[in-house]
């Protein structure tokens, strides 16, 4: 193979894994379960500090949820974005809620990335399934009365 062919492949090769997103083909398309105008699902969940988050204690102010993992590229890269749009905006109440992933996991990269967002690890997807069949990062952006005003998925105009 030719030097010019073998950087165009590895250009195209490059564009593929960095568009691609965390969906991998052993996941079901994507789908989201709660569209915009939709009421947030009602949920409980422990938080990184213990305490418990339901659906109705994010009443009253703008809310973000965040669905990730850290074992996924796109989640690390905008976790960090995440959590300084979050300290830009305190008027918003952001929290992260793992997609089956451990504490241990989760607080050595919260510790490595300086992170300062409450989260909830996840022993399974049974809260992200409320929402969504597949795919990370996820946000649901809600209004005080706990409708969602925008989905992202991957990509996130709020901080581009």
């Amino acid at each position: 193979m030719s030097a010019c062919r073998l950087c165009r492949w590895l250009l195209v090769a490059l564009v593929g894994l960095c568009t691609a997103g965390c969906i991998n083909d052993d996941e079901p398309e994507l789908t989201s379960l709660v569209a915009v105008g939709d009421r947030l699902p009602d949920f409980s969940v422990v938080m990184s500090d213990g305490s418990t988050l339901t659906t109705d204690m994010l009443g009253g102010s703008e809310s973000m949820i965040v669905f990730f993992t850290t074992t996924c590229g796109d989640c690390r890269r905008e976790l960090p974005r995440i959590n300084a749009y979050a300290l830009a905006h305190p008027e918003v109440r952001v929290v992260c809620i793992a997609r089956s992933q451990a504490e241990a996991d989760i607080a050595a990269f919260w510790t490595t990335e300086g992170l300062t967002l409450p989260y909830s690890p996840q022993p399974d997807a049974r809260v992200y399934n409320l929402f969504a069949t597949a795919g990370v990062p996820r946000i649901y952006c809600a209004d005080a009365s706990l409708r969602v005003t925008a989905e992202y998925v991957e990509e996130f105009p709020l901080w581009k």
